[in-house]
């Protein structure tokens, strides 16, 4: 059989691409790649995939994570040899821990040119080790079909006891990297279809009858989806359910859960039944982790966030054997919860508004209650003020988003475009300011590129607030230390000085400016316009760790002796 040309070869690679069902690809431009562009702009002409081209592969890997996120399709995307692959890692390290199908087309040079010292040639073969379910390298010449099917497989978690996860295929191309004399693609494009927005649907949960009362909690973490909320309801129990759960609604759901575990009800709990993966906090952490407390893990296939035999909880597969460990709620037990729930979460609001001034939380909970379509909430502060402040809603108004996979604040933005390529419905992010700044080049669309219709809200508090909330806050909050609170502001709190305004225009993206709760709710409330915004909402910072153990004292303060003793 004679060798395939490089177009020919990467022509392959597309069918077989859009064979398993990949729709979208971003390319990252680049000339030892040039034969897979040119074989994706035929498809695309077509109109068989959406072809998006970002210039910093880093921009271009999240871009891709987000998409299939939001779509549950494998989606690739495709980078030119050399360091441009390595700029891939972060994206790859976070769709192996989130199980995302994404898909690396690295280019690469042929073997006759490693190791002679070759421009941007390097082993980049297996790159990402332990990180991609499945690589391979694909010899110039070679026909690259076998290979591709077998990682789209791998991506989608086809193959026995893999769980989904990112993939690498190494192509190598020889010169000709540019099609003959005269060629054209069609002209005509990707017409995404019609996307129905975000219904709830409540799934079965097994059998429930002649369960024993138990005084059992629900915890829904990262990705633990509607069936926990559905599980919960069901077995008349209290749901403790993370913001990127996409189980925080319903009659069952506490807001302020964390705030309640170290008081009545919360030290009475004799079971905790798991659904994903929890990430937010530290109580959370302890409950898991409390002597004389039962865990289960709901645990139905393959799962790429923990190794078997490393966590405590008991995995159950089945739903009528976690209904049997699970229990009825016990008589009281839900009320007290409800009733606990409510008082703290009106004590959360009340100091809210008794600060006079707009703050992390309290954006929160705006964003929480204006979002539609799809929110993507940003790692640090973001995601945590949501878990803290804003009140589960009674059906789920947006589709909740974020790489809790590794928990970076790499590629926010870049996610959240992609995000909106996935389903093409309004979609609003909520991050920091560092999280934005780390990825302004996110913002960048070239010409003709399509635009997403994205809110980004941006809580600027000058830093990175999170620290100040952990330990690295009591260090330097200690009086008579004054070095020390140098050296943590310098070294956690990361201080800046960046004008958001005037890097939103250098984009073309337009800016708002709130600086009050009433400006920042008349912004959020507002109807959409087209394109893309930012928020930027400025708050100070350096009282957020005193408002978090006032809150702290006035849900404790909230619960009279009749209300902490709810349940007996």
């Amino acid at each position: 059989m004679s060798a395939l040309s490089s177009l020919d070869a990467a022509r392959e690679a597309v069918n077989e691409l859009l064979a398993g069902g990949v729709r979208c690809v971003v390319v990252c431009p680049g000339s030892r790649s040039a034969p897979l562009a040119y074989a994706l702009a035929e498809a695309e002409g077509r109109g068989h995939l959406e072809l998006v081209v970002r210039i910093d592969e880093r921009a271009g890997g999240f871009t891709a994570l987000g998409a299939a996120l939001s779509s549950g399709r494998p989606t690739a995307v495709v980078t030119t040899s050399g360091s441009a692959v390595g700029n891939l890692v972060p994206a790859v390290m976070e769709a192996n821990h989130a199980e995302v199908p994404l898909v690396v087309l690295s280019a690469d040079r042929p073997e006759e040119l490693h190791g002679t010292g070759a421009n941007q040639t390097t082993d980049q073969f297996d790159l990402f080790g332990e990180h991609v379910r499945f690589a391979a390298s694909v010899e110039a010449g070679a026909s690259p079909s076998s290979s591709v099917r077998t990682a789209l497989s791998a991506a989608t978690g086809a193959l026995d006891g893999v769980p989904a996860g990112p993939v690498q295929l190494n192509l190598c191309f020889r010169e000709p990297l540019a099609p003959d004399e005269g060629w054209e693609p069609p002209l005509g494009g990707w017409d995404a279809p019609p996307v129905q927005p975000y219904a709830y649907r409540r799934p079965p949960v097994g059998a429930l009858g002649g369960l024993p009362p138990r005084r059992s909690v629900v915890l829904a973490g990262h990705g633990a989806g509607p069936l926990a909320e559905a599980f919960a309801a069901a077995h008349g129990l209290p749901l403790f359910a993370e913001p990127s759960s996409n189980a925080r609604f319903g009659g069952h759901a506490v807001g302020p859960y964390r705030l309640l575990l170290d008081i009545a009800p919360g030290d009475r709990i004799e079971r905790v039944v798991l659904f994903g993966r929890p990430t937010l906090s530290r109580p959370v952490t302890q409950l898991l982790a409390r002597e004389g407390v039962q865990t289960a893990l709901y645990h139905a296939r393959p799962a790429a966030w923990f190794r078997e035999g490393r966590r405590r909880e008991r995995l159950i597969d089945d739903l009528d054997v976690l209904s049997d460990f699970a229990g009825r709620g016990a008589e009281g037990w839900l009320d007290a919860w409800l009733l606990a729930g409510a008082a703290a979460q009106e004590a959360v609001d009340r100091t809210l508004a008794g600060t006079g001034t707009l703050t992390g939380p309290r954006l929160a909970q705006l964003v929480w209650e204006n979002a539609r379509g799809q929110l993507m909430l940003g790692s640090s502060n973001g995601i945590r003020d949501v878990d803290f402040a804003a009140a589960p809603a009674p059906q789920p108004a947006a589709r909740v988003f974020a790489n809790r996979g590794l928990s970076g604040i790499d590629g926010t933005v870049s996610t959240a475009s992609g995000l909106w390529l996935g389903r093409r419905i309004e979609t609003t992010a909520f991050l920091g300011d560092v999280t934005l700044l780390h990825d302004a080049g996110g913002l960048l669309l070239g010409e003709g590129e399509a635009e997403p219709e994205l809110r980004v809200v941006v809580l600027n508090d000058a830093g990175g607030a999170i620290f100040g909330l952990l330990e690295h806050g009591r260090v330097g909050g200690e009086p008579g230390r004054p070095g020390a609170a140098v050296a943590v502001e310098r070294l956690f709190g990361t201080p800046h000085r960046a004008d958001l305004r005037a890097l939103a225009a250098a984009y073309g993206v337009r800016h708002t400016l709130v600086r009050t709760t009433a400006e920042a709710a008349d912004a959020l409330s507002a109807p959409r316009r087209a394109g893309r915004e930012i928020i930027e909402a400025r708050v100070d910072r350096s009282g957020l760790r005193a408002l978090h153990e006032r809150i702290k004292a006035a849900v404790a303060d909230s619960l009279a002796p009749q209300d902490r003793l709810g349940y007996n």
